[in-house]
């Protein structure tokens, strides 16, 4: 079969998952990519007709979530059954987004991140590669 005619099956996977450095699986969707600062007020003595609003920490209140995806390598559910076992072991992961032409176009690094949620595909005897339908990772937090 010529190499243009190949159909690669993560085209359709915008989205690409990193685990320490090694490229794992494709998702189609993520969500839960949030952040908040939280605002402390604070009232100045003799000063009634204005409150400071003080930028306190960030937090991030939600889990990231994987939907929709594919992968050929068993280590994203091998590192969820470790977890279910109790043995959590943090790990970074970046989630690379990328473009028509499977470009890199953003990434989205996850610090001491663990998998919290897996929830399988329905199986099919014709497929040759592992559907994973939602992954939820736990994170301290992610930069760009």
């Amino acid at each position: 079969m010529a190499l243009d005619k190949r159909r690669d099956p993560y085209l359709s996977f915008n989205f690409l998952v990193e685990i320490e450095g090694l490229v794992t699986a494709g998702f189609r969707e993520v969500t839960g990519l949030q952040a908040e600062v939280e605002v402390h007020d604070y009232r100045e003595g003799g000063l009634n007709s204005y409150i400071h609003r003080l930028a306190g920490p960030a937090r991030y209140p939600s889990n990231l979530v994987l939907r929709h995806g594919l992968t050929d390598d068993p280590s994203l559910w091998l590192w969820h059954q470790e977890v279910r076992r109790g043995v959590i072991q943090r790990r970074n992961v970046s989630i690379i987004l990328l473009d028509t032409t499977r470009a890199p176009v953003q990434h989205w690094h996850l610090e001491r991140a663990y998998p919290l949620r897996w929830v399988g595909p329905e199986l099919r005897a014709e497929a040759n590669a592992v559907a994973i339908e939602a992954v939820e990772l736990v994170h301290c937090g992610f930069h760009d």
